[in-house]
């Protein structure tokens, strides 16, 4: 038995929202996007259902978003699957329609009653806690996936890359916080690595126009690990998480760290450590792990580049802005620009000059 889409969404919002608890800090739409796949057009919907059954709570507002209604360890996983799909009990006979003597009941009706009765207990004997803790599981590789697993399609690659900024960490961290800069680097990082994947394979579905959805917060990590820096306090964590759709429907999704850790005042090393999905078609998924590694590796290269170079340039542009002007000079506008910012005219100068 399988969910249907939209069980299967709700089911990952609600993860979502039981991943986030700890924090106390509501999701945003585009968080529970980026985070778990789910497709931005139903996100809202997806998130009403849960608000409708109970099980979550809304705040609108720059600081709302959504949230648990309750903590996730009293939360049955069938209360989720049932926002979702309906109620788990059979409205009518398996079978349907059938010979005359299955006017009032068929002769599967008993057994899969049963069945369903089993699923509903196995389902309300496993709380959202349950799942949001092996979830963490698996991303921390303590856990493995069962023998049985159906998961197909492309694999997620490890990826770990880092890049050199000419900027203090300050600068990196605050241009790291600003939504359009992390997200224009990755579709700027996709568009860059499609023209590698048109190589390999020119009859496939361009990437490119891609659209991502990105989620960028500050993070604390689980273990405390740290990377080159002269203090903890200065190292910087962001979790960062997107899902990007291609031309074709592929999806690519990813869960990294971004590290900022400072070498000296003016310069900070940007490190990206984590797991990537490239959005890859089946004619490339059938070549080979080494196809994807290459590509998410491209992804992740540029990325890291577009980063640091939207920070050089912020960094720049503010120390030539600060940088004061001579009063005076210019197209007879210095002097008024100059009184701007505090300074003195030519005139001024000259009639504060001390007698001789």
């Amino acid at each position: 038995m399988t969910l249907s889409k939209r069980g299967d969404y709700v089911v990952r919002s609600a993860l979502a929202l039981a991943r986030a608890w700890p924090t106390g800090e509501p999701r945003k739409i585009r968080e529970v996007v980026a985070e778990m796949g789910v497709p931005q057009t139903f996100a809202s919907q997806i998130l009403a259902e849960l608000v409708r059954a109970g099980l979550a709570s809304s705040k609108a507002g720059k600081d709302g978003g959504y949230r648990l209604s309750r903590p996730p360890e009293e939360i049955a996983l069938v209360d989720v699957v049932e926002a979702g799909e309906g109620p788990l009990r059979a409205e009518r006979c398996a079978l349907g329609d059938g010979p005359c003597r299955w006017d009032d009941v068929c002769p599967l009706h008993e057994t899969w009653r049963t069945a369903t009765e089993a699923l509903r207990e196995v389902l309300g004997s496993t709380t959202l806690a349950d799942l949001a803790q092996r979830d963490l599981d698996l991303e921390a590789g303590r856990a493995s996936p069962v023998a049985d697993s159906h998961r197909h399609g492309p694999t997620s690659v490890e990826v770990d890359d880092w890049v050199h900024v000419e900027a203090g960490i300050d600068a990196l961290g605050g241009c790291i916080q600003r939504e359009q800069v992390v997200g224009q680097a990755i579709e700027g990082a996709y568009e860059e690595a499609d023209a590698l994947r048109a190589g390999l394979d020119p009859s496939g579905t361009a990437w490119s126009p891609l659209h991502a959805l990105a989620s960028c917060v500050p993070h604390v990590p689980a273990d405390g690990s740290e990377v080159a820096g002269d203090g903890a306090e200065d190292v910087l964590h962001f979790a960062l998480s997107w899902e990007a759709a291609s031309g074709d429907g592929v999806t690519s999704h990813a869960d990294v760290e971004l590290v900022a850790s400072p070498i000296d005042p003016e310069r900070t090393q940007l490190r990206v450590r984590g797991r990537l999905r490239p959005p890859l078609a089946p004619a490339l998924t059938s070549r080979g792990d080494e196809v994807t590694e290459r590509l998410a590796r491209v992804v992740v290269r540029s990325l890291l580049r577009r980063v640091a170079r939207a920070t050089e340039e912020a960094s720049l542009s503010a120390l030539t802005t600060a940088r004061p002007r001579r009063a005076g000079s210019g197209n007879g506008t210095g002097s008024r620009r100059g009184r701007a910012a505090g300074g003195i005219t030519t005139r001024e100068a000259r009639e504060r000059r001390p007698a001789r």
